[in-house]
């Protein structure tokens, strides 16, 4: 099974950008595709996806308009789909959803920035607790595959530029930190560095100084993989050189 997880950065951008296009080319076919920053109410997702064949589409919307949101296209009808984390004040913003399939879930997150001047931060906290828990509830049903822009780097390996930034800027405090290393801790597997424990490569950079053409990246965007699935993993690649987005393509196959 091949799935692929992309902060698109609006998806009726994306479309315009030949998304649909690179679905069977740049992309592969993938079985799952995990869609973040949809910036989109949820007929106009579907809209922007008229003319995608072979994929079922879901979706979860901000209720701020142009804002947030996240997506799964998937080839297998899934048993059932949830949207958010079941607590009002974090599931506003269209943020995650989770669909269900025989023996696995799959979930998309777009986890909340803490914002300049780290103004969200508490909030942030708040909220990676409680994804957290979400994971682990749908753990005792089966094991889970996460996947989508945790807006976090979680090593010094994954930010180009370590010093500068730590404590200092949104998606490299220890606060951060801390917050997916006790996900990973609570029994999951960050599936690239897991496989790649040395190999520098970004998948996000600002628009801003070339810093893509630079390579002065970030790695933001995982599968988080539950371990018991450990054995099922075959790779887990970012696909940096597929364009569209401030961010790019990550990519997991496992067999399922």
């Amino acid at each position: 099974m091949y799935l692929v997880s992309w902060n698109v950065n609006g998806i009726r951008a994306a479309v315009k950008k030949e998304f649909i296009a690179k679905i069977g080319s740049e992309l592969n076919s993938p079985d799952v595709i995990c869609l973040q920053e949809t910036k989109a109410q949820d007929d106009q997702v579907s809209e922007a996806l008229h003319g995608l064949e072979g994929y079922h589409v879901y979706s979860n919307s901000a209720i701020k308009k142009g804002y947030s949101g996240v997506a799964l296209l998937t080839k297998s009808a899934p048993i059932e789909v949830s949207y958010g984390l079941g607590i009002e004040d974090h599931d506003t913003e269209g943020r995650v959803l989770t669909a269900e399939f025989e023996s696995y879930y799959v979930v998309t997150v777009y986890t909340p920035n803490s914002q300049n001047e780290l103004k969200r931060l508490p909030y942030r906290k708040e909220w990676d607790e409680a994804f957290k828990e979400h994971m682990l509830q749908l753990e005792a049903k089966k094991p889970v595959i996460v996947c989508g822009d945790l807006n976090v780097a979680h090593q010094e390996i994954d930010i180009a530029r370590p010093k500068p930034n730590y404590n200092k800027s949104p998606g490299y405090t220890q606060t951060e930190i801390d917050g997916l290393s006790a996900i990973l801790e609570a029994g999951y597997v960050d599936t690239f560095r897991h496989l790649n424990p040395d190999e520098v490569k970004y998948s996000w950079w600002s628009f801003r100084g070339q810093a893509r053409a630079k390579n002065v990246g970030w790695r933001l965007d995982y599968f988080i993989l539950s371990k018991q699935l450990l054995s099922n993993l075959s790779n887990a690649t970012i696909l940096n050189e597929v364009e569209g987005s401030d961010h790019c393509p990550v990519g997991l196959e496992v067999s399922l």
